[in-house]
């Protein structure tokens, strides 16, 4: 099974790159920015400058040039919004100050009531956003994901939580060999200002279900701080953005707050090569959060026993056996 590696300690170089994504400066010694997305040629590049709408205003910029994997990947930072307009006041200009600078940052909103839209455009001008196609945060994220043309996907909370100068170590951690780069609270290095000691025991206990069932060594499993290499998606097989929302008004498996753990728990089934990156966990900012302990830790735990199951009969079916 994938085993979960630490990642070594991030290097905080001497940095100099612009504001704006897409150009590329660099003073610090061995240091290299993330790059815009590698030049895209003939009918492929007039595509991607031609991107098509779907539904809700849900712009997808089909075909893209296939993400790769280089010393120097292009870097999608995607930011689930709901009702978060002070805190992106705060958050996206920090994100975009990170060196080396991202190659886009994409806002995908979940048609907030408090203006978060309007602020993101005017906060950051070259910020995409886009307007998600159904509901809840794994959709946002399957719509995020899906609209990036970056070579790696860094998932990002609006909420003040999450610490952009973190980026480049979780970044590094893939260029070094990682497929999956997880944010740990609890390894060497990482921290909280915000979980409570119910949530710490609920979490550790969720850690120990999800290491046995998957073979995995998480310290951290509860933590929504992760980034993966682009060309993952098919293998994670997350619900299609594009896909009408069912009549009865539920919702698709995947598209709920259970997103964080299906990715863990594929990314495991698929023998992918993780590693964790210490994290430092912020209290958030304004507004309040939508966290509830014991609803989202039974969220987890059913979570976990269903991706375990689909992860048996998935192998049960291929005539793998352990």
């Amino acid at each position: 099974m994938s085993a979960v590696t630490p990642a070594r300690p991030a290097v905080d170089p001497e940095m100099a790159a612009p504001a704006r994504p897409g150009h590329q400066t660099g003073s610090g010694t061995g240091q290299t920015p993330f790059p815009a997305s590698a030049p895209a040629r003939g009918a492929a590049a007039r595509a991607v400058e031609q991107p098509i709408d779907g539904p809700e205003g849900f712009r997808r910029p089909r075909p893209r040039p296939a993400p790769r994997r280089s010393p120097n990947p292009a870097v999608s930072v995607i930011v689930p919004t709901r009702n978060e307009a002070r805190n992106l006041e705060i958050v996206l200009p920090a994100i975009a100050a990170v060196r080396p600078a991202v190659h886009e940052v994409i806002v995908v909103d979940g048609n907030s009531t408090d203006n978060t839209v309007a602020v993101a455009r005017r906060t950051l001008p070259w910020a995409r956003v886009i307007t998600q196609t159904r509901k809840g945060k794994g959709n946002a994220m399957a719509c995020g994901f899906s609209a990036a043309t970056g070579d790696v996907l860094v998932m990002f909370d609006a909420d003040g939580s999450a610490d952009p100068n973190e980026i480049p170590a979780f970044v590094k951690a893939l260029v070094d060999g990682a497929d999956f780069a997880k944010g740990s609270r609890f390894c060497k290095g990482g921290g909280s200002d915000d979980i409570t000691l119910l949530r710490k025991s609920g979490n550790a206990g969720l850690n120990t279900v999800a290491n046995r069932l998957f073979g995995t060594k998480y310290s951290d499993l509860c933590y929504g701080y992760n980034a993966f290499w682009a060309d993952l998606l098919p293998q994670l097989e997350l619900p299609d953005p594009a896909a009408p929302k069912p009549e009865d008004g539920s919702m698709i498996w995947g598209d709920g707050f259970e997103i964080e753990t299906v990715l863990n728990c594929r990314v495991a089934a698929a023998d992918l090569t993780i590693t964790e990156v210490p994290s430092v966990e912020r209290e958030r900012m304004f507004g309040e959060t939508n966290l509830r302990t014991f609803a989202d830790g039974t969220r987890v735990l059913r979570t976990l026993m269903a991706e375990h199951r689909r992860m048996e009969q998935r192998r049960k079916a291929s005539g793998y056996s352990r």
